[in-house]
C-alpha cells in the first residue's frame, strides 16, 4: 500500500482485502450466533458443582497416586460426575462429587479408593456437603449485569468515538460471548466459575481490541481526505494487523501451557479463554467494522466539533 498525506492509494499486492469477504463472514457470524442460542435453549450448560452444589470428600494417602488412576478408580465405582484434585499437598485429594450427601458416602469413597489404592493406605479426612457458591441468583441476575455492562461500554464508546462505534463494538461483545457459551452447551463441558472468570476475561480481551482497530479507523477517517469507508477501514486492519497477531499469538501460547499442564481445575478455564481469544480476534474485523460499513459511517461523523473563534465573537458590533 503506497499513502500520501491527505490521500490514500491501495496497492492490492500489499494489503490483505479484509472486507471483500465482509458478506459471507456475516452470514457465517449469524449462523455461528443463533446456533448458540438455540444450543442454549436446548441443552443449556453443564453447570458445574459451584453452581449446583454437591458432595466434598478429603482424603489423604501415605503416598502421592496420580489423579488420572484415582479419577478411573471412581468412575469404575460409579463415581462418574467425581472432580479429583490435589489439595494443598500431592497425597491430600478432594473429592468433589454431584450426588447427594449422606451419612455413608464418606465411607462409600473411602472404600473405592483404597480398593483401587494399589496398596497405600488411604484415610478419610472429611466428608460434608458443599452448597452451591452461584445458583439462581447469578442465573437471574447475572444476564441483567451482563446486559447493564454492555450498556456502560455502548456508552463509553460513543463518547469516546462514536455511536456507531458503540454499536459495533457492543455487537462484536455479544456475539463472542454467545459463540463461547455455545461451544460449551454444544460440547458438554463443565461450566463453573473458573469458565466464567474467563467469560469476563474474554470480554475485556475482546473490547481492547476492538478499541485498537476503532481508534485507528478514526485516525484514517480523519487523516485521509480520499478513499471509500471500506477502503479506509481495510487499511486501518492491515495498519493493526501486527499488533493483533502479536497479542493474539503470545496470548495463545500462555493458554495452551495452563490447557496442557496448569491441571484439571483450569482445564475449562484456558479452554474459554482459547475460543474468546480465537473469536474476539476475528470479531474486532468482520463484526465491529461489519457494523460501521453497514450503518454507513463517514468522515463527517468523527470530525471534531467545530468551534467558533471567540475573538471574533468579542470584535462583533
Amino acid at each position: 500500500m503506497v499513502m500520501n498525506e491527505g490521500s490514500l492509494s491501495i496497492a492490492p499486492e500489499r494489503q490483505i482485502n479484509f472486507m471483500a469477504p465482509r458478506k459471507l463472514m456475516s452470514g457465517l457470524s449469524i449462523a455461528l450466533v443463533l446456533a448458540s442460542i438455540v444450543s442454549l435453549f436446548v441443552y443449556s450448560l453443564e453447570f458445574g458443582l459451584d453452581f449446583t452444589g454437591g458432595s466434598l470428600v478429603e482424603v489423604e494417602y501415605s503416598q502421592e497416586q496420580p489423579l488420572d488412576v484415582i479419577r478411573q478408580t471412581l468412575v469404575a465405582a460409579g463415581y462418574e460426575s467425581a472432580i479429583v484434585q490435589a489439595f494443598g499437598s500431592p497425597t491430600d485429594i478432594m473429592v468433589r462429587l454431584g450426588q447427594t450427601h449422606t451419612p455413608t458416602l464418606g465411607d462409600d469413597v473411602l472404600a473405592a479408593l483404597r480398593a483401587g489404592s494399589g496398596g497405600a493406605e488411604v484415610t478419610l479426612l472429611r466428608s460434608e456437603f458443599v452448597g452451591a457458591q452461584v445458583g439462581d441468583e447469578l442465573r437471574e441476575q447475572g444476564g441483567l449485569g451482563m446486559l447493564f455492562a454492555l450498556g456502560i461500554v455502548m456508552m463509553y464508546v460513543a463518547m469516546r468515538f462514536q455511536f456507531k462505534f458503540s454499536v459495533g463494538a457492543v455487537v462484536a461483545l455479544a456475539h463472542d460471548v454467545l459463540i463461547v457459551l455455545g461451544i460449551f452447551s454444544v460440547l458438554k463441558l463443565d461450566f463453573d466459575l473458573t469458565v466464567l472468570a474467563a467469560i469476563l476475561a474474554v470480554i475485556g480481551y475482546s473490547l481492547n481490541d476492538t478499541i485498537v482497530v476503532s481508534d485507528r479507523i478514526r485516525e484514517n477517517f480523519r487523516k485521509l481526505r480520499k478513499g471509500t469507508a471500506e477502503e479506509i477501514i481495510n487499511l486501518s486492519l492491515n495498519e493493526t494487523l501486527g499488533r493483533t497477531l502479536i497479542t493474539s499469538l503470545t496470548t495463545l501460547l500462555v493458554l495452551l501451557a495452563l490447557f496442557f499442564v496448569g491441571g484439571e481445575m483450569i482445564h475449562g478455564f484456558a479452554t474459554a479463554l482459547m475460543i474468546g481469544v480465537l473469536v474476539g480476534t476475528y470479531s474486532s474485523v468482520y463484526v465491529a467494522a461489519n457494523v460501521l460499513l453497514a450503518m454507513k459511517v463517514v468522515r463527517e461523523d468523527l470530525l471534531p466539533p467545530v468551534k467558533e473563534d471567540t475573538d471574533e465573537l468579542d470584535d462583533r458590533p
